[in-house]
């Protein structure tokens, strides 16, 4: 069995979040396997069974969970201050990239070579949200119950227009009167010569991981606070379409069961059909530039912040771009901050307590009604694309089939699949 490695250095640990947060492509599970990859298998900072037990947390949470996950594993390791700069540090180059993209498209978007672009990642767009829908569904449907959650959030969300958070509490609901817990999956037996982590399995809990009343009250209410300041400074002071997102973005956190795919229904109803922000063409654009960015999926709505911000000339008509940085700004931060709060507040207890039936029964099903949201979120879209303005566009439907079947078929690659798209609506257009 090899030695135990040293302890690392905050510094260490911090070089490697801030790398992290520069090649965090693929989405959650490129992601996820990344952190596994470098942290269980080549640095040995964590065993398996630890990693798996926070994992399985974040997964259980609402929220993105690669960016939860990296927050978790921080602050196992380096307390606070190292849950927070992991958070951090996975998402803000996401974030500088998202703001210069939104800044460059609001601003050039009607440009031959910007238009043909988006052309192209348009239907490669959809493509990814039907893989997203068909990879959550072979995990989570895996009894009758689930099919049918799954098909009444398809037909409460796509059909009816029913708000996202009732069709959340809905199946919720119906998990905890209906369904049982999933059977909980045995930890990978590890190989005769497993490697020994710094963080074992035999490794007691280190002081700040052990759960203490006073420490979650303590977290919670510097969470409330932190939210409460902000939110009342933006009442205060903000244009109205700002602090309007400070709620907005809040509710849309605490909804996100199933990843960024399964509350983007939500923020399209929030945002395009309700608040007006901005169009349903630029939410399928800015969806399009969030998944040609490292970090979470969900930055999506730092570009839903920005174009609001630009939009409704948030800080009046001749500070168009410093309106939709403070659209993007706000939308960031009312994101995020419970997600922080979360894990912050929850690890102790989890890291103390390794079952919850009756919770993980009820969020089970929640799963399940994410892939019938994620599935209206693909009706939804291919309306966008395939047929604008009611004028159905065959080569658009001819690319997204092919891009469908690139990720279901070939597994091509997310950044792969998104340059030759991109690539053909440009030559597309020049040729036109």
């Amino acid at each position: 069995m090899s030695h135990r490695p040293s302890p690392p250095g905050f510094w260490a640990a911090l070089r490697f979040w801030a790398w992290l947060g520069c090649v965090s492509f693929g989405g959650p599970a490129g992601q996820i396997a990344l952190m596994h990859a470098e942290l269980v298998e080549r640095r040995r900072w964590i065993s398996e069974r630890r990693f798996l037990h926070a994992l399985n947390y974040c997964m259980l949470l609402p929220g993105p969970e690669a960016q939860q996950l990296a927050t978790y594993l921080g602050w196992l390791m380096h307390r606070t201050a190292g849950g927070i700069a992991a958070g951090l540090l996975f998402v803000l180059p996401s974030l500088v990239l998202l703001i210069g993209l939104s800044w460059l498209y609001m601003a050039h978007g009607q440009h031959p070579l910007v238009a043909g672009l988006f052309d192209g990642l348009k239907p490669a767009v959809l493509a990814l949200v039907i893989q997203a829908a068909q990879r959550l569904g072979q995990r989570v449907l895996d009894r009758p119950l689930h099919w049918l959650i799954a098909g009444a959030a398809l037909l409460a969300v796509g059909g009816l227009n029913l708000p996202f958070p009732l069709v959340v509490a809905a199946a919720a609901l119906a998990g905890h009167l209906l369904g049982r817990a999933p059977a909980a999956a045995a930890p990978a037996a590890p190989a005769p010569a497993a490697a020994t982590a710094w963080l074992d399995d035999d490794s007691p809990p280190p002081a700040h991981a052990r759960f203490s009343r006073r420490r979650l009250l303590t977290v919670l209410l510097a969470g409330g606070v932190l939210w409460g300041l902000s939110w009342g400074a933006l009442q205060l002071w903000a244009a109205p379409v700002v602090a309007q997102m400070a709620g907005f973005f809040t509710r849309a956190a605490l909804v996100t069961f199933g990843g960024a795919y399964a509350v983007l229904p939500y923020v399209f109803q929030g945002a395009v059909a309700q608040q007006h922000w901005l169009s349903a063409a630029q939410m399928m654009d800015g969806l399009a530039l969030g998944e040609t960015t490292p970090g979470p999926l969900i930055m999506v709505v730092a570009f839903v912040g920005f174009a609001g911000g630009w939009n409704h000339a948030a800080l009046g008509p001749a500070a168009l771009a410093a309106g939709g940085l403070a659209g993007a700004l706000v939308a960031t931060w009312f994101t995020f901050l419970p997600s922080f709060v979360f894990i912050l507040a929850g690890g102790p207890l989890i890291e103390s307590t390794q079952r919850m039936p009756r919770l993980a029964a009820a969020l089970s099903a929640v799963t399940a009604a994410a892939v019938g949201v994620i599935l209206s979120l693909a009706l939804l879209f291919a309306a966008q694309v395939l047929w604008p303005g009611g004028m159905f566009r065959p080569g658009a439907a001819l690319l997204a089939a092919a891009a469908t079947l690139a990720l279901l078929r070939w597994r091509v690659g997310v950044l792969p699949l998104l340059a030759v798209c991109g690539g053909l609506g440009i030559a597309t257009r020049l040729l036109a």
